[in-house]
């Protein structure tokens, strides 16, 4: 091949070559727009995200403790030095988070509070594992609705009968939960049981 047609194949590669490139990049760039365009956060995508992570931590807990096991407080075992006296029951603990719950989230919402949350404990009558798991989706489906409700022109906006605002109110819920499933962990592994959470990954 001549000097003249090896040029010319060049060039030909070349602009092909960078058209394909052009072609490439503008696909990736759009891609990326559109992507970006789908994962821009809200308020309320924050926080039912926040909602969500809790929510798993503590379903996956419940269902980890066997149901003979739902009465165990560590007062049961009498540790020397200890002192567990009166402390909730592992049902209670989760009767306790879903009770708080609705009172947290219901005023962000507008529902009207269950029957039988009693003084925050549940009802005494729930007994079952599957009632006190149902009790707490439940409770849990409430949070989902409150973080959606929130905009960035009403989260300020005071709820209920307190000057607490509806941000509060839903981020609240699930601090308030955190802090219970640090407790009922305790409780899983004084029963020879790992946290779902804490299990190594397959």
């Amino acid at each position: 091949m001549d000097r003249t047609k090896i040029r010319l194949a060049l060039r030909v590669a070349v602009m092909g070559g960078a058209i394909l490139g052009l072609g490439t990049t503008y696909f990736v760039a759009g891609s990326k727009t559109q992507d970006a365009k789908q994962a821009v956060p809200t308020v309320a995508s924050t926080v039912d995200r926040e909602v969500s992570g809790i929510e798993k931590l503590v379903l996956d807990a419940a269902e980890a403790m066997p149901e003979e096991k739902y009465n165990f407080s560590p007062e049961n075992l009498n540790l020397p030095g200890s002192d567990y006296k009166g402390v909730r029951t592992f049902a209670v603990q989760l009767k306790h988070i879903a009770s708080s719950n609705y009172f947290l989230w219901s005023p962000v919402t507008g529902d009207k509070l269950p029957d039988g949350l009693g003084d925050g404990n549940g009802s005494d009558a729930m007994k079952s594992k599957a009632d006190i798991i149902k009790f707490l989706k439940e409770s849990f489906a409430l949070g989902h609705k409150a973080a959606g409700m929130l905009t960035p022109e009403n989260m300020l906006q005071a709820s209920g009968s307190s000057n607490s605002t509806k941000l509060y109110r839903a981020t609240f819920g699930v601090a308030h939960a955190y802090d219970h499933y640090g407790q009922i962990v305790e409780y899983l592994r004084m029963n020879g049981i790992i946290p779902p959470a804490s299990r190594p990954k397959p």
